[in-house]
């Protein structure tokens, strides 16, 4: 993850069983499936499913469908979409990975370069803060009020309130204001949600040309591609971001906004990992499908902390409650 002025401004996640062909920057060779003109759009085999989405801009518009090319994508596939690829030029042979996206660690370098990569019990723990935050549909203000983001079908819908601020209204709305900007452009980043974005602002009257340039410097690293429009008479403000990663609501949990058995098991082995210690052992008592899934994925706790650990299907645990605790000696058979 990425800190802005010590709040939590990206998070990035790679798993095991993510598909190269779909990260940011991976470099495909691509056959032109199927070319829909009145849409500007093709639709690429890059070979992986789904079809990526090449968008027929400059050399892109003058592609025949069955056309070999090389594409690098721009953004992973959401949930119901492909990836975004962007053309790169001719290719040979069947659909394939040509070169791998960057590596992890360099992307988050990439983010804030110079700065030192901290690890450890300080990074696990402010990974389970971001986590937290990006999943938050209610995020509150300095001074006192909220904001509120909830991604729909269509765009993203922000609403900010005032809360119960104290002093004259109209100063307490163009303070929440000015602080929702700011936060909702970190809390974006975050949530890598892009696409149209529509803020209910806090109050009338509002001062559309210092709320633009407020808006300019919070969002400048989401450019190029972000764009603003004029405030209605409404206090509506529309804006458009790009869309560079997948959701992480999308990567954590599922449609109906449940988190995954497989993120369920990540945190589960994390607590795990924090509880272990210098050379204490750790017994783990958690729903069986959340048990399961961390099955196999701990030989990457076990490469960190050693056997140290095991872990006990319990049909009466909650699989969003699971039972950690240090222990002297094993009170069952067998390990996990």
């Amino acid at each position: 993850m990425v800190l802005l002025d010590g709040r939590p401004e990206r998070l990035l996640i790679e798993r095991a069983a993510d598909q190269p062909h779909h990260r940011p920057g991976a470099r495909l060779a691509a056959r032109v499936r199927r070319v829909e003109k009145p849409l500007a759009t093709a639709f690429v085999d890059v070979g992986a499913e789904p079809d990526a989405v090449l968008p027929l801009v400059g050399e892109a518009a003058r592609l025949a469908e069955g056309a070999r090319i090389e594409v690098e994508v721009v953004s992973p596939p959401r949930r119901g979409k492909g990836a975004v690829v962007r053309l790169v030029g001719p290719a040979e042979g069947e659909p394939r990975l040509l070169s791998p996206a960057p590596a992890l660690i360099d992307r988050l370098t990439a983010f804030a370069p110079g700065e030192d990569i901290v690890q450890g019990e300080t990074a696990r723990g402010a990974a389970e803060v971001a986590e937290a935050e990006a999943l938050a549909i209610l995020h509150r203000l300095p001074s006192g009020g909220s904001i509120s983001i909830e991604p729909t079908r269509a765009l993203v819908a922000i609403d900010v309130d005032v809360g119960p601020a104290a002093g004259d209204a109209r100063r307490a709305a163009v303070r929440a204001n000015r602080e929702a900007i700011a936060a909702a452009a970190r809390l974006l980043r975050l949530k890598a949600l892009g696409g149209p974005v529509v803020i209910d602002l806090a109050g009338k009257g509002h001062d559309g040309e210092a709320l633009k340039q407020a808006a300019a410097a919070a969002f400048a690293p989401d450019q190029p591609g972000a764009a603003f429009g004029p405030i209605t008479r409404f206090g509506l403000w529309p804006l458009v971001l790009p869309h560079r990663a997948a959701p992480i609501a999308e990567i954590l949990c599922t449609a109906e906004g449940v988190p995954t058995d497989a993120t369920l098991a990540l945190r589960l082995l994390r607590e795990i990992e924090a509880a272990a210690g210098p050379g204490l052992r750790v017994e783990a008592h958690a729903a069986p499908e959340i048990a399961a899934a961390a099955g196999g994925i701990s030989p990457y706790l076990t490469q960190r902390i050693g056997p140290r650990f095991r872990i006990v299907p319990d049909a009466g645990t909650s699989r969003d409650a699971p039972i950690v605790r240090p222990v002297d000696r094993w009170t069952l058979g067998g390990a996990s």
